[in-house]
């Protein structure tokens, strides 16, 4: 992609050199309920124009201070704010408008049904004239790489790295005085990590929005920044300056707290013992053909007449992908691997009975059926809901879309007491509790069991989803973007948690754009563009 090609349409004069400028002093975040402050003590100042790389362990406060920044934070009882926050000399509140803030999860940036609609949602509302929203709507779409498509496709039709991109491009449409960016490419695949960086990049230079970015790994970003400001993870900033000054000073500090330098890959600890053979075949998709829709009632019920009578049903529905065939074993690891919006996670809610195939089927086998129904075996999706969250743990893209408890201790609790009650059976307190109290410490969650999960960050919300999947002990296990929102710390971790579950017989599925991740777990691949493989 050309210079030109990320360039947005010319904002005029008078927005050039219109960065916004923050200044903190003393600030610090305390969510009620919380025993400590989510951070305290910041004081710095953030000058228009300037590019700001924001790192930090996972868990330091990075996320709320961004959205604190895009005044999205609300001091309700008067004693959440500590300290002061400014944007262009008023506080987050008074200048919202001037900020474009994009979040960890692609859904909350999409506002409407359309593509087109979406992008040009921002613009209306500043009261862009009419004749200029398009050409900015055209222009932001094809910076983020998503200018191939309509205007009229609808939104839900993207996958998660296509709504990531949609969401960068509506901000961009806007020309906002600042980009507040949270993991911008967390989601996306390599060419499009590059390709959206350098349009973030160009779009700022053309502008002279100030940028602020969150980012684990640190080589994506940092040499087109001015600046690095790390968090501490007890609170206050430990370090604050140009970034080759930064790493060289503080790089094995930076290392210890978890953050992801240039040049550093995490070795998570070798196996404690040798990886067993492969144990009995669990799941196995035949011809698949995928589609993001649901079908209609109509629809259902021919599937379910055609099953009953033997025959291979067929669903008139947009397609995604086809010609899809794969095996998975217990104690065995798959990645779902190719481009964004090729269908990974189309075909991990086929697999695990959430979405309906057009066409072929998902056979479920003895290992994974155990005493259901044999007409359950080749109609996965007919299972019943308890059947289903009892063998199949799944973890979605956005983890907040499983969320539905108050705590992290009762979203920990909620699975295995929902199918105690499913099924009618007793449920042990004391093992419950003894469990959720492994699984807390395990992920590093022990000192948020009292928290509401929508307040954590994002890697404690990514690896508080991945507890809730594992605490009903499920045969298969599917993660879709497992190590987004991880510093390098919590990074090992997972993959060790992982190694392990599947070295006791679990089956895990996950879909990734992390290199490091696949290569640490080993197992076979499967892409969407090219089909199977063995191993690496």
């Amino acid at each position: 992609m050309t210079a030109e090609d990320h360039q947005l349409a010319s904002p005029g004069p008078e927005s050039r050199g219109r960065g916004a400028h923050f200044r903190a002093r003393e600030f610090g975040w305390h969510y009620p309920g919380r025993p400590k402050p989510t951070f305290s003590n910041l004081t710095f100042e953030i000058e228009p124009g300037q590019k700001v790389l924001l790192v930090g362990p996972s868990g330091a406060g990075k996320t709320t201070l961004l959205q604190a920044l895009g005044g999205l934070l609300e001091d309700e009882d008067g004693q959440s704010q500590l300290g002061e926050l400014s944007v262009n000399g008023l506080t987050p509140a008074q200048s919202r408008g001037t900020c474009g803030l994009m979040q960890q999860d692609p859904e909350s940036s999409v506002v409407l049904a359309r593509v087109g609609d979406d992008v040009a949602f921002g613009p209306e509302n500043l009261s862009v004239p009419r004749t200029q929203i398009w050409e900015r709507v055209k222009s932001a779409l094809k910076a983020v790489g998503l200018g191939h498509l309509d205007y009229s496709r609808s939104t839900s039709a993207l996958s998660g790295g296509q709504k990531q991109r949609l969401g960068l491009a509506g901000i961009l449409a806007m020309n906002p005085g600042a980009l507040l960016l949270d993991e911008p490419t967390a989601n996306l695949d390599p060419a499009g990590v590059i390709e959206v960086r350098d349009a973030v990049v160009a779009a700022c230079q053309e502008t002279g929005s100030t940028l602020v970015v969150i980012e684990h790994r640190l080589d994506i970003w940092a040499r087109h920044m001015d600046r690095i400001i790390v968090l501490g993870a007890k609170g206050g900033i430990s370090h604050d300056g140009p970034p080759e000054r930064v790493l060289s000073q503080a790089g094995q500090e930076l290392i210890d707290a978890g953050v992801w330098v240039p040049g550093y890959q995490p070795h998570p600890p070798a196996p404690t013992k040798d990886s067993p053979a492969l144990g009995p075949l669990v799941l196995e998709a035949r011809d698949l053909t995928l589609t993001r829709a649901y079908p209609s009632r109509r629809q259902l019920k021919h599937r379910a007449r055609a099953l009953a009578s033997g025959q291979k049903p067929t669903l008139d529905l947009p397609v995604v992908a086809e010609g899809i065939n794969l095996q998975l074993y217990a104690g065995s690891h798959l990645a779902l691997l190719g481009p964004n919006g090729c269908g990974k996670s189309t075909l991990a809610l086929t697999l695990t009975g959430l979405l309906y195939p057009v066409a072929g089927q998902v056979i479920a086998h003895p290992h994974l059926t155990g005493d259901l129904a044999e007409r359950y075996r080749s109609d996965i999706a007919s299972w019943p809901a308890a059947e289903l969250a009892d063998r199949i743990g799944l973890v979605f893209q956005d983890p907040e879309q499983q969320f539905i408890a108050p705590t992290v201790r009762a979203e920990l609790e909620f699975g295995p007491r929902h199918l105690a009650r499913a099924r009618k059976q007793s449920l042990d307190e004391a093992s419950l509790a003894q469990a959720t109290d492994q699984l807390l410490e395990r992920l590093r969650l022990t000192h948020l069991q009292e928290a509401n999960p929508f307040t954590l960050s994002g890697g404690e919300k990514r690896r508080l989803s991945v507890a809730t999947a594992l605490a009903t002990q499920p045969k298969i296990l599917v993660l879709d973007e497992p190590t987004f929102g991880q510093d390098a710390r919590t990074w090992k971790e997972l993959v060790t948690l992982i190694r392990e579950l599947i070295q006791a017989g679990t089956a895990v599925i996950s879909i990734t754009h992390d290199a490091d991740y696949v290569a640490a777990l080993g197992g076979d691949t499967y892409s969407l563009e090219g089909g199977g493989n063995r191993g690496l």
